[in-house]
């Protein structure tokens, strides 16, 4: 049974740091690329960042140089880094794990339950 379960989700003002965590269970991890999306009110989910084991990190255009994925495959965890918060990175945020070396649309994913951001003074 595949379990994603993420962590470190809050409130932070504008200009703050967050890091989220993710640690996979019942998955090898080190052949499973993992990622992060994330969802806002009224809004579709849409990819944050994703990394294979070996591969180079995946970023979305408006976090490139904000946010750092890594992972730590002796610990079946990922990690989602994220500095200077803008009110508009408030989301649900959602790890996401599929067998390969990159997320191939269509083939079998598993989703952690989200962990909630809030960007606010």
């Amino acid at each position: 049974q595949v379990q994603l379960v993420e962590s470190g989700g809050g409130l932070v003002q504008p200009g703050g740091s967050l890091r989220l965590s993710c640690v996979a269970s019942g998955i090898s991890f080190r052949v499973y690329t993992m990622g992060w999306y994330r969802q806002a009110p009224g809004k579709q989910r849409e990819l944050v960042a994703d990394k294979s084991s070996g591969g180079s990190p995946n970023y979305a255009d408006d976090v490139k140089g904000r946010f750092t994925i890594s992972r730590d495959n002796a610990k079946n965890t990922v990690y989602l880094q994220m500095n200077s918060l803008k009110p508009e990175d408030t989301a649900v945020y959602y790890c996401k794990t599929q067998l390969g070396a990159r997320f191939v649309s269509g083939a079998t994913s598993y989703w952690g339950q989200g962990t909630q951001v809030t960007v606010s003074s």
